[in-house]
């Protein structure tokens, strides 16, 4: 029977601005990637997300960005493999000790917006940012974007690495996700996204933008918690895998 772990993005609410339905959607999911602060969360949220993924068993990852809390993560940055590796200690250390206040490990990276994309193509920044993982613990899992340079990189390190796609984003023919300012970039039909998932994990295809089946290989599956009907959409798609004959699992259990 085929397994999917379920990954959620959380955390990112910031000082008196809220962002997401976390509390209501980590029941729901298998992992958590908590934001670090750089584009999202901030120390109190961090803490409380970290609380309410021990409450629900729900394994914790940190979603280290670039340093752009104005841009929310998504613009990109020229940096330096040694600022990219500096800045993945920086971010996952500070997680890393909410997670163990509460008795728990951290368990898995996945990098944020911009670096995620960047990384995923640019072999070199994925090296420094695997680096930079592999600096705070060899056996955290690298989640990255599935076919991608990030996971390649992981691989040449020895790092466990768990490939991802995504409910509700287009991709191109290269399996690269379609840029956000092009048109058709969000899957916004809730059953289209539902069903793309479903063929990902059970046929390992995708229809890209263009209308062309790519291959894609799904240990993880990223569903957004920051849209009005995010609850239900999980629900939905928790919901379309086991019907599949497909056990949503936590990711060690899924490589």
């Amino acid at each position: 029977m085929s397994r999917i772990d379920l990954n959620c993005d959380l955390g990112e609410s910031f000082a008196t601005y809220t962002l997401g339905m976390d509390a209501d959607v980590i029941p729901h999911i298998t992992s958590a990637n908590v934001a670090c602060g750089w584009h999202g969360g901030d120390p109190l949220v961090m803490q409380k997300t970290v609380a309410l993924c021990r409450q629900y068993g729900v394994a914790v990852g940190a979603h280290p960005s670039y340093p752009d809390l104005l841009g929310f993560g998504r613009r990109n940055m020229s940096v330096t493999a040694d600022e990219a590796r500096a800045y993945i200690k920086y971010q996952v250390g500070a997680l890393m000790a909410f997670c163990r206040a509460e008795g728990l490990e951290l368990h898995h990276v996945k990098p944020h917006g911009a670096l995620y994309n960047a990384m995923g193509r640019d072999p070199a920044l994925a090296e420094a940012v695997c680096k930079g993982i592999r600096d705070c613990g060899k056996n955290l899992i690298v989640m990255a974007l599935a076919g991608s340079a990030a996971v390649e990189a992981a691989v040449s390190l020895g790092l466990p690495v768990a490939q991802e796609v995504f409910a509700d984003r287009a991709y191109e023919e290269d399996g690269s996700l379609v840029d956000r300012k092009k048109p058709g970039a969000m899957i916004t039909d809730e059953n289209e996204a539902i069903a793309r998932v479903v063929r990902m994990v059970t046929d390992g295809k995708v229809q890209a933008i263009t209308g062309r089946d790519i291959p894609v290989r799904a240990d993880s599956v990223c569903v957004h918690g920051d849209g009005p009907k995010a609850l239900a959409f999980v629900r939905s798609i928790r919901d379309a895998l086991q019907k599949a004959g497909v056990t949503v699992a936590p990711l060690r259990e899924v490589l």
